[in-house]
């Protein structure tokens, strides 16, 4: 599992890198070497209400790449959803790429 992190528009960069890595961790590593190269970027969002946004994207060996993005006013919730929802993802394409092989039925008869 390869990590990179990029923050944008917050001061305490250390921190929330370490806390970002915590959370795909405990979210991803299950999934050992189906997981590739991730790409997190953190950045702020101006409107009527300020609010960070957290973007991952990820690489699910050999299926291609899962990218999810959340937005909260406060950036560890944020981070924890995105984190969350990109383990289900993971979850759910791996079920489905399962299923599908189990459901093919050979063409042969004996």
């Amino acid at each position: 599992m390869q990590m990179q992190t990029r923050i944008q528009g917050a001061d305490i960069n250390l921190a929330l890198q370490s806390y970002v890595d915590r959370r795909l961790r405990f979210a991803l590593s299950r999934f050992g070497d189906r997981v590739g190269q991730i790409t997190t970027r953190l950045f702020r969002q101006n409107g009527a209400v300020p609010a960070m946004t957290c973007r991952i994207e990820a690489e699910m060996v050999p299926f291609g790449s899962i990218r999810v993005e959340e937005c909260d006013q406060d950036v560890f919730c944020a981070i924890d959803r995105a984190t969350g929802r990109i383990g289900r993802l993971f979850a759910q394409r791996l079920e489905r790429a399962h299923d599908s092989r189990i459901k093919r039925h050979s063409i042969r008869v004996a």
